[in-house]
């Protein structure tokens, strides 16, 4: 983390003297902080040295694609700092280079770096920042359907540059078409209208779009068409988010099974967490994932499961599911780590084994 504050404040000095700021990736910026994914608490923290630093990112890495570019900035409030330095010590001709976004009343602007953006882009998918294959609209059909045959394409956007798209070829425009006894020798001939979205917009309006036509294309900030967003990738990316709690829920319910019917409540509410001596524990359902720990880490209740496995191995286990699950309760944009994902679905095995021989 110390390392991590070092470049940050060297960014920031070398800003301040006019140098131009450094390009590096959302993945490589995490690394700086021993990051994988922008956790709650991941982010916390590298907001907090950003503060410090009087940075901020651009565009902003928290809704950045994760292997997409940012660069960095003194925020509004440092801006205005220096050029108050740079007015008192007689330059206040410079005063006429400040961002407009610096000036802002009694020398106070906001710092953007502090406020998540909160939705969900569709920009966040790596689908959206792959320059998608295309084809003049003078191409042959023989080249279109090679192109699509040879990357497994369902669809091709039909473009005279990467900002100017004329249509889409797809097997659903050639098959409709030679159905009614349309022929073409040219992609133009067979091509339907296009659908696209910019980048910023949110991934709940993609959806729909996706849904009807199976593919959207993306259009930049830069107003070039960066990406092609598919049903595919949709299904893909709703895995990726769904899977987590639907390993995470079926662990805990292997939980609750295993301890259900074993303990009383007061044996129960022994386990409640002491800072909330308040809450109510009746069932094994009103336990934490804490809780469960401190419940199986008490050798006489472990006693009482009479289970044929090691006790601080499954603790062991079970504390690492409670890290994690406090990540994705977060809802952290980016994919799980595959060795998270892995061991959530060996764990999920593993209960399933026991409760299959009978030993749960």
């Amino acid at each position: 983390m110390q390392e991590a504050q070092k470049r940050l404040d060297k960014i920031a000095d070398d800003l301040r003297r006019g140098e131009e700021s450094i390009t590096v990736t959302v993945r490589e910026f995490l690394s700086w902080f021993g990051a994988q994914r922008r956790s709650y608490w991941n982010v916390h923290s590298i907001n907090g040295s950003l503060k410090k630093a009087s940075l901020q990112t651009e565009p902003d890495y928290e809704s950045a694609y994760i292997d997409s570019d940012i660069s960095f900035r003194l925020t509004s409030e440092e801006i205005v700092e220096l050029v108050i330095e740079e007015k008192t010590a007689g330059a206040a001709e410079e005063m006429n280079a400040i961002p407009s976004e610096s000036c802002v009343v009694e020398g106070k602007g906001p710092d953007l770096s502090a406020y998540a953006d909160p939705t969900y882009r569709i920009s966040k998918l790596a689908a959206s920042n792959k320059t998608p294959v295309f084809v003049n609209p003078d191409a042959t059909i023989q080249e279109a359907v090679t192109l699509m045959l040879t990357n497994d394409f369902s669809q091709l956007p039909v473009m005279t540059s990467e900002r100017q798209v004329k249509g889409v070829i797809s097997w659903t425009s050639i098959g409709t078409r030679l159905a009614l006894s349309k022929s073409g020798v040219h992609v133009k001939d067979l091509m339907d209208t296009h659908q696209e979205i910019r980048s910023d917009a949110s991934m709940f309006q993609a959806i729909p779009i996706i849904i009807e036509h199976q593919y959207v294309l993306i259009r930049g900030s830069d107003n070039r068409i960066i990406g092609i967003v598919t049903a595919s990738d949709l299904s893909l990316q709703f895995q990726q988010l769904a899977e987590p709690f639907l390993l995470l829920g079926e662990i805990e319910n292997h939980i609750r099974r295993i301890l259900a019917s074993k303990f009383l409540p007061a044996e129960l509410a022994e386990a409640r967490d002491p800072s909330d001596a308040d809450r109510e524990i009746n069932e094994v359902a009103d336990l934490t994932f804490g809780e469960y720990i401190r419940l199986l880490e008490n050798p006489d209740r472990w006693d009482k499961l009479n289970l044929p496995i090691d006790r601080k191995t499954l603790v062991k286990e079970i504390d690492r599911v409670r890290e994690i699950r406090n990540d994705v309760m977060h809802f952290d944009p980016d994919p799980m780590p595959p060795s998270d994902l892995r061991f959530l679905r060996d764990l999920v095995e593993f209960f399933q084994r026991l409760q299959r021989i009978g030993v749960t």
